[in-house]
């Protein structure tokens, strides 16, 4: 029988719930031209920090950059160190459109983005990056992130599920806001699946970023309940030839 699922682990525990590493990274893809609905941001002070250390031609401090969607299995950006954990007081939810990666302009996919939730806490990657790899990699994600998807830039307390991590972690994250042209927020389960069936982009089919998420958690974190994530996975039809076909392979 498989192992039950716990919810945020409290302040009094380590966080512990998996001792795996996070799934290597795959080939980098190569980005089409931004779109043109870029978002202008005034980027944190981690972020800024980095751009000034850069410019300064000094990159001394680490930066930490929390992956909880596809980043967690496709990070694409060279890292010096990862850790599973957690970023408390937010929920992942399936409420970002996506018109590049999983879906089009006629038909948006359903990606996730985080929503401030005080009970709750999210599971997901830390790429630590350092020296070059700073520069390079807020390159990268601000296309990938910024740009293509419509997300923002945050300052989060990263928990690493290791017992030796005693201490929080501060990371940037990218969270998709109602503000962004693309967001398309709450919606049944149901509905999501409906529209995560039928949705497709650059990146590969809806249901492949969906499965792969769940695979994330199953895997890397068995003890996790995502309520969200696994009801969404549950009402997608297993007729589906598409869903078939990704958990045959």
């Amino acid at each position: 029988a498989p192992p039950p699922r716990w919810g945020c682990p409290s302040a009094a525990t380590s966080g512990a719930c998996c001792s795996a590493a996070a799934p290597a990274s795959g080939p980098r893809p190569r980005l089409l031209s931004p779109c043109s609905g870029a978002m202008k941001r005034d980027p944190p002070p981690a972020e800024r920090q980095a751009q000034e250390e850069e410019d300064a031609g000094e990159q001394k401090t680490p930066l930490w950059i929390f992956g909880y969607g596809s980043l967690v299995w496709r990070p694409d950006f060279e890292f010096s160190s990862r850790k599973v954990g957690f970023i408390r007081g937010y929920s992942r939810r399936f409420w970002q459109g996506d018109t590049f990666h999983r879906g089009n302009e006629k038909m948006p996919g359903r990606v996730v983005t985080l929503q401030e939730d005080y009970d709750a806490c999210t599971w997901g990657v830390a790429y630590e990056v350092c020296g070059e790899q700073i520069a390079a990699s807020l390159q990268y994600l601000n296309m990938r992130e910024a740009v293509l998807g419509g997300y923002d830039t945050k300052l989060v307390k990263f928990h690493p599920q290791d017992k030796e991590a005693e201490e929080p972690i501060l990371a940037l994250v990218y969270i998709a806001t109602p503000q962004n042209p693309t967001y398309l927020g709450p919606a049944s389960e149901e509905d999501i699946a409906a529209q995560i069936i039928v949705s497709s982009g650059r990146s590969g089919h809806n249901i492949e970023y969906l499965l792969r998420l769940a695979d994330f958690m199953r895997y890397f974190c068995p003890q996790v309940e995502d309520e969200h994530l696994f009801s969404i996975e549950e009402a997608l039809a297993p007729s589906c030839p598409v869903y078939a076909r990704l958990r045959s392979l």
